[in-house]
């Protein structure tokens, strides 16, 4: 119950900074979002004790994590912009499999969906058993290397996601 108190009371401050001046109506509808949210989410904030996840290294972890997936997204948006404006420039779409040790289901929902907001990439599906995501690419470049299955951006953001969500 203290979990679900405490869900509720951080959606509540989010709803709160966000609904910003406050007013009594943005309040009271405010109840009624953070509880939606609280429910929705408890599931996915309840794997690990209260004193881990208000852990402070986890959130600079954190903060560190936007800063690289930032700047890969930079580079992967000047790539698919060069291949678009340099015709010349192979263009070798596929699909992948990439290895992942990731456990968690919001970890993994993390890597996913940072590897579909890079562009040039795309999630298509996970499979949670063997550990595997496989990711449709515009250019499977040579750094891919089959035998490890790891493409260096998925390994980048794997290492930070799992000190942030493992």
């Amino acid at each position: 119950m203290m979990k679900k108190a405490f869900l509720f009371m951080l959606w509540y401050l989010v709803w709160c900074l966000l609904a910003w001046p406050p007013s009594m109506q943005h309040m009271i509808i405010g109840i009624f979002v953070a509880s939606f949210v609280s429910l929705m989410t408890n599931d996915m904030f309840s794997g690990k004790p209260l004193d881990t996840r208000l852990n402070p290294a986890r959130y600079m972890w954190f903060l560190y994590y936007v800063a690289v997936f930032a700047w890969e997204c930079f580079k992967a948006n000047i790539d698919v912009a060069y291949r678009v404006l340099h015709p010349d420039l192979p263009i070798k779409p596929g699909t992948i499999r990439v290895k992942t040790s990731l456990k968690s289901d919001a970890g993994l929902t993390f890597l996913a969906n940072s590897v579909t907001l890079t562009p040039g990439t795309t999630s298509v599906d996970i499979d949670r058993d063997k550990g595997l995501i496989y990711i449709h690419m515009l250019y499977i470049s040579d750094s891919y290397d089959k035998d490890s299955m790891k493409l260096k951006v998925v390994d980048k953001f794997e290492k930070i996601l799992r000190r942030i969500f493992e």
